[in-house]
């Protein structure tokens, strides 16, 4: 059987002696190799920005957003988009994260997997044209992949690939490539290090700067943030505070009148003006905090 050549399996010359050397050695070592991600994933920064208006774009078409990854890259899809609803204020469906073998996967190893090429064609089975379907592996080469981006295909959504190799084959046929070289890990093959942290950078820009470009923040503040616990309520009354100069007092019970809604309180604040026609305002622009100011 031919083997074909997977650079995240490479091993580390740096640190073979990994075993032999001091605790703070052995973190210097690892510090060391961790500043080499950020600079692999500068130089995709073109295609992650591509990435990003090709989500904020069919998400203004009423498209989703979805991850789709095995192991470490599918449990990071799962947490960047269990983030996205208190964050952004969007529904629990608008960004989701799918990982090979279902939600025991998030907590145990799901023996074969990632090798089942029929369960990501009947993962992927979720999409609609609309959607955006982002693959997510370190080796880019997972058969459940292959068979979520056969369904994607099938669908005709958009799709995205995120892997630390040039030779993944979830780069063939996909729209936007993502591929941050990071090198070989620390431990050879522990792609949940290097691979994992570049993965992790990505996703948060592609949520991020999508969330951005159809208005889910006012400068760089979570405008549609959910209010469900003391320290979100407290954030809720201080970027009100911010925006509007109102004291902490009056900030909150604005807030309390309109159930925590942030761009409601700014407008009624603002606009010195009730709670049904802030809310018509930010209705008419289309929940867009900067154009109902205007």
């Amino acid at each position: 059987m031919k083997m074909t050549k997977i650079i995240t399996e490479d091993r580390n010359t740096n640190t073979k002696d990994i075993d032999l050397i001091s605790t703070i050695d052995i973190v210097k070592k690892i510090n060391k190799e961790d500043e080499l991600v950020s600079k692999a994933v500068k130089k995709e920064l073109k295609s992650i920005a591509n990435g990003i208006d090709i989500i904020s774009e069919q998400f203004l078409k009423g498209g989703r957003l979805f991850y789709f990854g095995a192991g470490t890259s599918g449990r990071l899809g799962v947490l960047d988009a269990s983030e996205c609803p208190p964050t952004f204020g969007v529904e629990n469906d608008m960004v989701q994260g799918i990982i090979a073998g279902g939600d025991c996967a998030l907590r145990f190893a799901i023996e074969g997997a990632e090798d089942n090429f029929e369960l990501g064609q009947k993962d992927g089975e979720v999409l609609k044209k609309e959607d955006v379907c982002v693959l997510i592996s370190a080796s880019g080469n997972p058969k459940y992949l292959l068979g979520v981006m056969k369904s994607a295909h099938e669908k005709g959504c958009k799709i995205i690939a995120i892997t630390c190799n040039p030779e993944g084959k979830i780069l063939n046929g996909s729209d936007v490539k993502i591929c941050p070289l990071v090198g070989a890990e620390v431990i050879t093959g522990s792609s949940r290090m290097k691979a994992g942290t570049a993965q992790k950078m990505v996703l948060n820009m592609l949520s991020t700067g999508s969330m951005i470009k159809i208005g889910k923040t006012y400068e760089n503040f979570m405008i549609d943030v959910k209010a469900t616990n003391e320290k979100l309520k407290n954030r809720a009354i201080q970027i009100v505070v911010d925006l509007t100069n109102v004291s902490k007092k009056r900030a909150e019970e604005v807030l309390t009148n309109c159930d925590y809604k942030v761009k409601t309180a700014v407008l009624m604040i603002t606009k010195e003006i009730e709670k049904d026609k802030a809310n018509l305002i930010l209705s008419k622009n289309y929940g867009v905090l900067r154009k109902a100011l205007k």
